[in-house]
C-alpha cells in the first residue's frame, strides 16, 4: 500500500475503535442510553441521547471546499413533518433546517434536498416509502445535508440519490430495503461524503459509486467513507466505483451476498480494510461487467466461508485526509448487527 506525499485540506479523528463487544452492546440496549455513530462507547453515558449537533467522521468530517465538516441544518429552525407535502416543502426550502420526520410518510417521485438541511427520524417508526431523496438539482445545491434514523422502502427510482456535485453528506443509521434501482448513489462530480452505520437488506442493486463509464468529470472526485454498515443478504454493489479516489471501506460486515462485495472499476482506487465477509463467493472485484478495471488495496479483512479477493495497484491513502483506528475485524459482525439501522440513536 503507498501512502501518496498530497495532503488533505484536514485531519479529524475517526473514533471507530470499540474496546469491547459486551460494553457496545450494553450501552446500545441500556435504558435512555443512546451512541454516538463511530465513536467508543465509553465516551457516551447512560441517560445520553444524541442530537441534531452530531458530527460524522470519515470524509463528510474533512475541511474542504469552504466547509470545514457537515452540519446539516444545525442553527436553522427545528420542524416537525408527518406528510410528503410538509417534506417537500422544508427540504427544498433556503437556509438551514433540522426536519425531523414522524411516522410513515408515502411519496411516489424523489424529493429534492437542498443546502443545509438535517433529515432525521423521530424514534423507531420514521419511514419514507414510495419515493426517494436527491440531494441537489442542476440549479440547487444539495451540500451540508445529513439523514439519520429513518426506514426507506419500495422507492420507484433510487432510496437517496447524491448527485448534481453535492458534497459534505453525511447517511447515518438509517434501513434501506426494497428499492427499485439503487439504495443510495453517489454520482455526478459529488464529493465528501461519510455512510454509517446503515442496515441495507432485501434488495441487488445497492450502492453505486460513479455515474457511468462515460462520465469522466467524476475523476478527482467521489471520495467516500463506508464504515460499519451491514450488508445483509444485499446482492451486489457494496459499492460499485468507477472513477473515484480513495474510496475507503471500513469495518462493514458482509454476509450472504450473491454476486459480489465490492468492486472496483475505471481506475478507480478502493481500499477495503478491517471487514468481515461471511459466505461471499466474490469479496472484490478489480473491474467488473463492462467497465474497465480500476485499483484494490485490502487489509486485514476477514474472509468466512468467501472467495478470494481481487487486488491491483496502490491507492491514496484515506491517512492523508483524516486520522482513524480500525476494529478488529472479527469484532465486526457483533459490532454492527448490534450498532447499525435505526432505533439505536436518541433522536
Amino acid at each position: 500500500m503507498s501512502t501518496s506525499t498530497r495532503r488533505g485540506p484536514g485531519l479529524r479523528r475517526l473514533t471507530t475503535a470499540l474496546s469491547a463487544t459486551a460494553l457496545l452492546v450494553a450501552a446500545l440496549t441500556g435504558a435512555g442510553t443512546a451512541v454516538q455513530a463511530g465513536a467508543h462507547p465509553g465516551r457516551t453515558g447512560a441517560g445520553t441521547t444524541l442530537s441534531a449537533a452530531d458530527t460524522p467522521t470519515g470524509f463528510a468530517s474533512v475541511n474542504a471546499l469552504g466547509r470545514n465538516g457537515t452540519t446539516g441544518g444545525a442553527g436553522g429552525p427545528t420542524v416537525t413533518v408527518t406528510t410528503a407535502a410538509e417534506l417537500e416543502d422544508y427540504a427544498g426550502r433556503r437556509g438551514p433546517y433540522v426536519i425531523r420526520v414522524a411516522g410513515r410518510i408515502a411519496i411516489d417521485d424523489m424529493i429534492t434536498v437542498v443546502a443545509d438541511k438535517s433529515i432525521l427520524g423521530v424514534g423507531t417508526t420514521a419511514e419514507i416509502t414510495g419515493g426517494g431523496l436527491q440531494l441537489g438539482s442542476t440549479t440547487r445545491p444539495g451540500n451540508n445535508v445529513i439523514i439519520r434514523n429513518i426506514r426507506f422502502t419500495g422507492a420507484s427510482d433510487d432510496s437517496v440519490s447524491v448527485t448534481n456535485k453535492a458534497h459534505h453528506v453525511w447517511i447515518d443509521h438509517n434501513d434501506f430495503s426494497g428499492g427499485y434501482d439503487g439504495l443510495l448513489d453517489i454520482k455526478r462530480e459529488s464529493d465528501f461524503v461519510t455512510v454509517s452505520w446503515n442496515r441495507f437488506h432485501h434488495h441487488s442493486k445497492t450502492l453505486l459509486l460513479g455515474h457511468s463509464d462515460n462520465h469522466t468529470a467524476d475523476i478527482g472526485k467521489l471520495r467516500v467513507t463506508y464504515h460499519h454498515n451491514f450488508f445483509d443478504g444485499t446482492d451486489q454493489r457494496h459499492p460499485r466505483v468507477r472513477f473515484a479516489e480513495p474510496v475507503h471501506v471500513l469495518n462493514n460486515y458482509y454476509r450472504n451476498n450473491a454476486l459480489y462485495g465490492v468492486a472496483s472499476t475505471e481506475n478507480a482506487g478502493v481500499l477495503v480494510e478491517g471487514n468481515y465477509f461471511e459466505n461471499v463467493a466474490h469479496p472484490v472485484h478489480v473491474g467488473y461487467d463492462k467497465s474497465g478495471p480500476g485499483r484494490v488495496v485490502e487489509r486485514n479483512n476477514r474472509y468466512v466461508n468467501s472467495g478470494t479477493p481481487q487486488t491491483a495497484g496502490t491507492v491514496v491513502e484515506p491517512r492523508t485526509y483524516y486520522a482513524y483506528t480500525v476494529d478488529d475485524p472479527g469484532s465486526v459482525p457483533a459490532i454492527v448487527t448490534a450498532g447499525a439501522g435505526v432505533g439505536k440513536i436518541g433522536l
